[in-house]
């Protein structure tokens, strides 16, 4: 655990943080609701289901504005470049950029049904109030709407018939919670791992539709469903004074009148305006380089099902470990797909090794197989930011691929031995050697690498032992692009066999997130 927190406390501080903010907003909102004089009276109708909802929705406007930004790759990108001489620490945070997605996507849902069953509580109290005829308060309240002229309304359901169905399906925060609901569930089901794995595109169109819960979430509010009593009607009857003599009310021998109120004005669009305009700046840019001519140089099939794609693009510049997003439009003019890049930086130029793994990709790997047709035209957005580019600040770094997540790594060891072979003194990392004197040889697949080969699972403990004993000074990167069961394993090795003591062997996990 020490070790755990000596690696992640950046990380655990920006949790902590999150979650810190999320408690400040519901307390501080839950308080002004259930405590505040200006919504006295809408608590003898609502009691604390009030609270509940407007602390919940309060929350969900924080996270909806901050559900975007990870999102971004672009900025995560500028980010990791400003970053660049920053500690290890402070980057590592950029790598968690769907983690976080993911979480706040969890306080979404979690406040979502919160506010969704308190609103249940609140239209049936409404309901309630407004057919009750035993003189209460609550029901002389719900009845202002047909006793005073103007807006001076405090319960929406403006006649007894009016049915708490009726309400939801014709009232403006009715129906677009209705509308945001459903849209989060989609969302959230098209998510799973399994959905994403098996039908990429089913995820891919479905998590699109995210346009239609900020639309909704921005017109939410927009007629004041909410309301409470205005700064002057306080200030001339408070309801401390005046709620127990209600039916005293604009007598005119007593001092107190009927309260009048007023609708909360929409707050969603003010959380959601500034990401949104991010990220409409963020999608025109991706555009904009999307539709740049990419030309391609050379097709090579693989065995297995792998296919090659070495391609030219006009100002492309990359870094080791970074991927991109490519789109074919005769397959899909939607859909884009990442792929990790597979040359070097020193090449004159870049290349990506695409696995059949799905529809799109069978489908475009049958495109460029079919030898009497025209080559596929191919849309290139990036490249983007990884973990991996951080590699060479290690002055050990130990590459773990499973399958085609080897992809990111051949792009890395290419790079070593261009600076190997040009003697680059910036290099920190120590293995360049075996692989610059097996260059020459037989060629690997995908690297071009000759390296010798050890069938079966590693021993992880057993490798990571070497590794802090070989090299008990060392910061030692761990890289992976694989499974999540493995980044359990290497994550866990991680933790058990870095000192205590800063100045000895320290490993740091990275792994690499699409």
């Amino acid at each position: 655990m020490a070790n755990w927190l000596v690696n992640h406390w950046l990380s655990v501080l920006v949790l902590v943080t999150w979650l810190g903010l999320n408690v400040f907003l519901f307390v501080h909102a839950f308080l002004s609701y259930e405590k505040g004089d200006k919504y006295y009276y809408t608590r003898e109708i609502l009691g604390s289901a009030l609270a509940w909802a407007r602390a919940s929705a309060r929350c969900l406007n924080f996270n909806s504005m901050l559900i975007l930004f990870p999102m971004c790759r672009n900025l995560l990108s500028f980010l990791r470049g400003t970053c660049s001489f920053c500690r290890r620490t402070m980057r590592k945070q950029l790598d968690h950029n769907l983690t976080f997605h993911k979480l706040v996507a969890y306080m979404i849902c979690l406040h979502t049904a919160i506010h969704i069953i308190a609103h249940l509580f609140n239209f049936e109290r409404y309901s309630r109030s407004r057919q009750a005829t035993d003189g209460s308060l609550a029901s002389v309240l719900s009845s202002l709407s047909q006793e005073k002229e103007g807006d001076s309304w405090l319960n929406p359901m403006q006649s007894p018939n009016m049915t708490v169905i009726y309400m939801t399906f014709t009232s403006i925060p009715g129906f677009t919670g209705v509308i945001i609901t459903i849209v989060l569930v989609l969302m959230v089901t098209s998510s799973m791992e399994f959905i994403r794995r098996s039908y990429f595109e089913v995820f891919w169109y479905i998590h699109h539709i995210f346009i239609i819960y900020f639309i909704g979430l921005g017109i939410h509010g927009i007629s004041g469903i909410v309301r409470g009593q205005t700064e002057e009607s306080i200030k001339e009857s408070h309801p401390h004074r005046c709620a127990e003599f209600f039916e005293k009310w604009d007598d005119h021998d007593f001092h107190c009148k009927s309260p009048q109120f007023e609708g909360n004005s929409a707050e969603s669009w003010k959380w959601i305006l500034a990401p949104g305009v991010l990220y409409i700046f963020e999608r025109i840019l991706r555009f904009y380089r999307s539709q740049q001519r990419v030309m391609i140089t050379k097709v090579v099939m693989h065995p297995s099902k792998v296919l090659e794609l070495q391609m030219i693009k006009r100002g492309f510049s990359m870094e080791v470990g970074q991927y991109i997003f490519v789109n074919c439009p005769s397959i899909s003019y939607l859909e884009w797909h990442p792929f990790t890049l597979t040359s070097a930086p020193e090449e004159d130029f870049f290349s990506i090794h695409i696995r059949a793994a799905g529809d799109w990709t069978e489908n475009l790997i049958k495109a460029f197989e079919q030898q009497h047709s025209p080559i596929p035209r191919i849309e290139v957005d990036g490249p983007f930011g990884t973990a991996s580019e951080d590699v060479f600040q290690y002055e050990v770094a130990m590459l773990i691929g499973a399958g085609i997540g080897v992809t990111p790594f051949a792009s890395i060891l290419k790079s070593i031995w261009y600076k190997f072979r040009h003697a680059d003194h910036n290099l920190k990392t120590q293995t360049a050697g075996h692989a610059a004197l097996n260059f020459d040889k037989a060629t690997d697949i995908l690297t071009g690498l000759k390296h010798k080969t050890f069938f079966g699972r590693p021993m992880w403990d057993k490798e990571f032992s070497t590794i802090a004993t070989i090299h008990p000074k060392s910061v030692v990167g761990v890289f992976l692009c694989g499974p999540q069961a493995l980044a359990k394993s290497l994550r866990k090795c991680c933790h058990q066999y870095s000192s205590l003591d800063p100045r000895k062997v320290q490993f740091y996990f990275n792994k690499e997130n699409f």
